[in-house]
């Protein structure tokens, strides 16, 4: 069974020629309509985030001000992201998608979730707005899990580093990030030398990748640097963070995966979720609606144990080298931090 939490963000927030707009939404809808499902998706009609469930990831002085910024018309809040009269609305919106996603899955405790809205999140800071994104979506959601005690694995396979999530849970020790991202690029973080905070040592995983690099090393990347980690932590939850813009053909990055990987991405990170109805998918990145169709029933297709494949999987791209040297510095990284921090659990 498929929740599909949305779609909210399809008419609102709308920059014009932005890349990150409302035709993205109906390019997602498009890619779970090719599935042909029928009484196997279920629409959930999102939550709007209020204050408490907001304020959990983000300082209530930010929330407020965007909330006013919005009210007053809008603009530019840095050279990337902008905001409208109707972005405080969507945003939380966006937010509380997955809050209602994750509310599904457990009255069925069954199936997988996708969280069909944007604004996207990864990006968004505690105290700002940042790289498209307002609100961090997933933070939100995994903040509400961690205050009913459980443990969130956050996978991030977006193109991009997500360094808002990144910080907002930096010294938690009930949250593992873990993130694939081209390096260098945007937003210029995610080193394999950050691992995480004096009180959550090795909960967070970076894997910087070169331009260009195939879908075989995006894998091998999670299975030798990420999965110790993974397998200390035990999840009780997986949320992904899915941006779908390490597509080849999307046009603001590099790297060189097709639909098809993402489909084996989709598999073997659900793999890392205790049982059915755990799994929650949050759309972020994706601006070549074509390959963000085929992406998302690709990926949702290969959940579902559906047949779609409009793409094979890529192999032979650069990028072995880099992920050996991200297990390399992450373990240095970790065994220095150990030195300086003798008396925090062991995470590895």
């Amino acid at each position: 069974m498929l929740i599909v939490s949305g779609p909210t963000g399809g008419s609102e927030h709308d920059g014009g020629g932005h890349p990150e707009r409302p035709a993205r939404i109906s390019a997602v809808m498009e890619g779970i309509d090719d599935l042909h499902l029928g009484t196997d998706v279920q629409i959930v009609v999102p939550h709007v985030a209020n204050l408490a469930q907001m304020a959990r990831v983000h300082d209530t002085a930010y929330l407020n001000e965007l909330a006013a910024f919005c009210k007053a018309g809008g603009g530019q809040l840095d050279p990337d992201t902008y905001a409208m009269v109707d972005s405080w609305s969507a945003a939380r919106r966006a937010a509380g998608a997955g809050l209602a996603a994750v509310d599904a899955l457990r009255q069925r405790d069954d199936g997988v979730a996708f969280v069909v809205a944007r604004p996207p999140g990864h990006h968004a800071l505690r105290d700002r707005a940042m790289g498209f994104c307002l609100l961090n979506n997933i933070a939100i959601s995994a903040a509400a899990l961690t205050a009913d005690d459980e443990r969130v694995l956050i996978i991030d396979w977006d193109v991009h580093h997500g360094n808002g999530t990144q910080a907002i849970f930096w010294d938690d020790p009930k949250v593992l990030y873990v993130s694939t991202h081209q390096w260098p690029l945007f937003p210029g973080s995610g080193t394999a030398q950050e691992i995480g905070g004096p009180h959550a040592l090795g909960r967070t995983v970076n894997i910087p990748l070169p331009a260009g690099a195939t879908g075989d090393v995006v894998r091998r990347a999670i299975g030798e640097v990420a999965l110790p980690a993974i397998d200390d932590f035990d999840p009780t939850w997986v949320l992904i963070s899915a941006g779908f813009d390490a597509h080849r053909a999307d046009p603001l990055a590099n790297l060189a995966l097709s639909s098809g990987d993402f489909a084996e991405l989709a598999t073997m990170v659900a793999g890392f979720a205790p049982r059915p109805g755990r799994l929650v998918l949050f759309l972020e990145g994706g601006y070549d609606v074509g390959a963000l169709r085929m992406s998302v029933a690709a990926t949702l297709g290969a959940l579902l144990g559906d047949s779609y494949h409009p793409e094979d999987s890529t192999c032979g791209g650069p990028g072995t080298e880099m992920v050996h040297q991200a297990r390399a510095e992450w373990d240095e990284a970790f065994h220095r931090a150990r030195l300086l921090n003798p008396s925090e659990r062991r995470v590895r």
